[in-house]
């Protein structure tokens, strides 16, 4: 089990998305292994999201300063993971 840094709900952790943060880079984990210190979000939910991007809980809790661009780069790979995962259910 793992807790989302976004609503705070305990889940599976195949139901998640890890990020990876490492020498003050952080990228979209999606094979779970990456090195680094990794903070997780819901897979599917762009409410969590949001509310993980205006709390600074990626920051918070990967331990470092993240840029608005490294942040925006991040949001929008899980959006279109999110998008592709969606065209794959069809």
């Amino acid at each position: 089990m793992r807790r989302c840094v976004g609503c705070m709900t305990s889940r599976e952790k195949q139901e998640l998305v890890r990020i990876a943060g490492f020498e003050s880079r952080i990228s979209v984990d999606t094979t779970g292994k990456a090195k680094g210190r990794g903070a997780y979000l819901c897979r599917n939910n762009p409410d969590c999201w949001e509310k993980a991007y205006k709390r600074k809980a990626l920051e918070r809790s990967l331990g470092m300063e993240i840029t608005p661009d490294a942040k925006e780069s991040i949001f929008a790979e899980l959006k279109e993971m999110s998008r592709n995962r969606e065209m794959s259910d069809v």
